[in-house]
């Protein structure tokens, strides 16, 4: 399970109707919540966020935050 599967699961949401309020199709939600290549855009973050009535930066910093910059050498 992705990190957005994580969150989505933990909210206990449903998918049907994320997908009814962001136009994201629920095939669209299932690969993003299950498949880790699959890349999650900005816009289905901010959208997803929204259907689900949480703060968008949240659920960035949920999804996003173990990315770390590289060194310098």
């Amino acid at each position: 399970m992705t990190k957005i599967g994580e969150y989505l699961d933990k909210k206990a949401v449903n998918k049907s109707h994320i997908s009814r309020r962001t136009g994201i199709s629920k095939q669209r939600l299932s690969e993003l919540s299950i498949n880790e290549s699959t890349k999650l855009r900005a816009d289905e973050i901010y959208l997803i966020a929204l259907a689900i009535e949480a703060n968008p930066c949240e659920l960035l910093e949920f999804v996003c935050g173990h990315l770390q910059l590289k060194k310098h050498e």
